[in-house]
């Protein structure tokens, strides 16, 4: 799968302009945040910023923030790799390879801790990797334990659960 098609379909999940009152990534457009974009762009970006920004601009912020940089393309298996990249957008890079890591752990693969970044360690984990189903569905719980513990740490977010249900009900690869 193209990364172009991974952020289709984030695209899709993600919609447009949207400003929850209890969503803590404040306002957001394609599901780029107005902190995402203000260090896209150099500078405090605006609600107008934030509301006028182009699609074309935030397929480069995903390309490169959510994809490229946090070392996705490490990645052989490909139902893994959207999975990957959908978790990093929802929930960022730092926490969905650090979920990685943790299901690499369980799987006697990773000896080393979580840190949240793709480096040596993980990319060697990740060439040992036997079966990639197992692999992929330890890392599908870590996210839902991880959406567990933001409405465990603060009920308001419990709004979102549906959604973030609805949005894993669409991850049913790995096999």
């Amino acid at each position: 799968m193209s990364v172009d098609t991974l952020i289709d379909d984030v695209l899709r999940r993600e919609g447009g302009y949207v400003d929850h009152p209890v969503d803590r990534g404040g306002p957001t457009n394609y599901g780029i945040t107005q902190a995402t974009l203000s260090n896209w762009l150099g500078r405090p970006a605006s609600i107008y910023d934030v509301t006028t920004m182009s699609e074309e601009t935030a397929r480069a912020i995903y390309r490169l923030n959510y994809f490229v940089k946090p070392g996705y393309d490490a990645i052989a298996d490909a139902p893994l790799q959207a999975l990957m990249f959908d978790f990093a957008v929802n929930s960022g890079p730092a926490a969905a390879t650090k979920a990685l890591q943790v299901a690499l752990q369980k799987m006697g693969l990773y000896p080393d801790t979580a840190d949240g970044v793709i480096g040596p360690q993980t990319r060697q984990a990740l060439r040992g990797v036997a079966n990639w189903p197992e692999l992929y569905f330890r890392v599908k719980c870590e996210r839902y334990e991880l959406y567990l513990r933001f409405i465990g740490r603060d009920p308001s977010q419990a709004v979102f659960a549906t959604g973030w249900a609805n949005r894993m009900d669409e991850f049913q690869g790995g096999a």
